[in-house]
């Protein structure tokens, strides 16, 4: 489950432009399952996972967006103290340089998606996948649930 496609899209740094882009998404029918946005140089930077991938780049496209597709690690943890420290500990240990991070929510309540933009993304997927889906993980750490169709259409991006 670890690795997804997240978009990164620029936009110009004015009131209404971040609105007018996801008003595009969501009468398109994309749904944004975690995001970040910034500033950045002047310009509007926004980060997503969504999960209709080719709509949501159609849709960019069609707005004549400047955006590119990038490979993330991706984790459902328990909202609870700790977790987000554990896995970005965990990361580091390994020598893996995290770039950026986000959240975003899973349907389910209980649970936080995690984005991961990293350095060496094969080893970082298997990694958070060990950490937070071993079966052996005593009952007190977070286990991966049964995932929603549109987180895993988003993940099978790939």
């Amino acid at each position: 489950m670890a690795k997804a496609k997240e978009l990164t899209v620029t936009i110009a740094d004015k009131p209404g432009a971040l609105g007018k882009c996801l008003l595009a998404l969501a009468e398109r029918g994309v749904n944004i399952l975690a995001f970040q946005s910034y500033v950045e140089e002047g310009e509007s930077l926004a980060r997503f996972l969504a999960d209709d991938m080719e709509s949501a780049k159609a849709v960019l496209g069609g707005l004549n967006m400047i955006f590119e597709e990038t490979d993330v690690a991706v984790v459902r943890l328990a909202h609870r103290p700790g977790e987000l420290a554990r896995a970005a500990s965990r990361l580091g240990e390994k020598q893996i340089n995290i770039d950026c991070t986000y959240c975003g929510l899973e349907p389910r309540p209980t649970l936080a998606l995690v984005v991961f933009g990293v350095d060496n993304l094969t080893k970082a997927a298997t990694l958070l996948d060990e950490l937070f889906c071993n079966p052996a993980c005593p009952p007190t750490t977070s286990r991966q649930p049964q995932s929603s169709p549109a987180l895993e259409s988003a993940i099978s991006m790939r």
